[in-house]
């Protein structure tokens, strides 16, 4: 646990650090055509935050921005390129973000979390985690929690990871090095989240599937014993899926250093993948806290198997 927390500190510490060397270092201004795109940006924004956070409250499914976390970066990458003309680094750029809104889509909708009254469908179930926390005991609480964070920061975040595709307009560098290699990191890491998501789909089909044939958790076959999935990327990492995606983010910013937006390395656009990053520190801490209570051996996957790096492989029987 010790071991946890001071590598979580040091994963903090670091982006902290970089998000203030991309405030304080990185390139600001912006032309005329980008700040009216932006503008088409926030409206489309703040639209999603009004509506994330009224259907939640009235239906009480707090999952409505979870449906539209794979949506909107599509509409955003493509409002960029198509005011930016279409060119090739900002068409590349809208194709991997179509790419990777496409399969989380399609992942979150074979889950039941879309329907055709679309504030319906099933809800995170994280999110009645949280609610059952002591700090949210009274209903204003959870409301505030609702409004700026859910619906909120969640908006703004989902746009900011996507602004790197702004910093690319308007640019007379040529599709090149830094490109290419984002381009090619990106759809790496959109096959590794790609292939651990089925893995963890097919897990816990089979799973379901077995428990309700009558069989206890104990009585199963493994590895579906465990409760939790050790198949495929996830023997060798404990969130595959979440590396895939905060890799895929930070590969994409490498289109803004391609276009000669940044200074150096830095831009103030590194911002929104850097906070994503954030993000996921505290999801897969939850995610794990909730797994170590409802499976046993979870911690010794912990104990055996890293976050990100496959560099050791789980076995059930040690």
């Amino acid at each position: 646990m010790k071991k946890k927390i001071l590598v979580t500190a040091a994963v903090v510490i670091t982006v902290a650090a970089l998000l203030v060397l991309s405030l304080v270092f990185g390139k600001a201004a912006l032309s005329a055509a980008q700040l009216e795109t932006l503008k088409i940006l926030l409206i489309v924004c703040g639209a999603s935050v009004a509506y994330c956070f009224i259907a939640g409250e009235l239906s009480q499914n707090f999952s409505q921005m979870d449906k539209l976390w794979s949506i909107l970066p599509i509409a955003y990458a493509w409002i960029v390129a198509i005011r930016n003309g279409s060119d090739l680094r900002t068409l590349v750029y809208a194709l991997i973000v179509t790419a990777w809104g496409i399969r989380l889509t399609v992942n979150f909708a074979r889950k039941g979390a879309y329907r055709l009254k679309f504030w319906t469908g099933e809800e995170d179930y994280r999110w009645s985690i949280v609610r059952s926390s002591p700090i949210f005991r009274h209903r204003f609480a959870w409301t505030l929690f609702d409004l700026f964070f859910i619906s909120f920061y969640q908006n703004a975040l989902v746009l900011a990871i996507t602004l790197p595709a702004l910093a690319c307009m308007g640019s007379d560098a040529p599709f090149g090095v830094w490109d290419a290699v984002g381009a090619a990191l990106a759809v790496g890491f959109l096959v590794l989240e790609t292939v651990a998501d089925e893995y963890q789909w097919r897990f816990h089909k089979t799973k379901k599937a077995l428990l309700r044939a009558g069989g206890s958790l104990e009585t199963l076959e493994t590895p579906y014993d465990l409760g939790f999935n050790t198949t495929g990327p996830w023997s060798r990492m404990r969130h595959p899926n979440y590396l895939g995606e905060q890799g895929i983010w930070l590969s994409l910013y490498l289109f803004a250093i391609g276009a000669g937006a940044a200074r150096g390395a830095f831009h103030w656009t590194l911002t929104g993948p850097l906070l994503l990053v954030l993000l996921f520190v505290g999801s897969s801490s939850l995610s794990e806290t909730i797994s170590s209570k409802k499976y046993p051996r979870y911690r010794d996957y912990i104990a055996q198997v890293y976050a990100y790096l496959p560099l050791r492989k789980f076995d059930p029987d040690k």
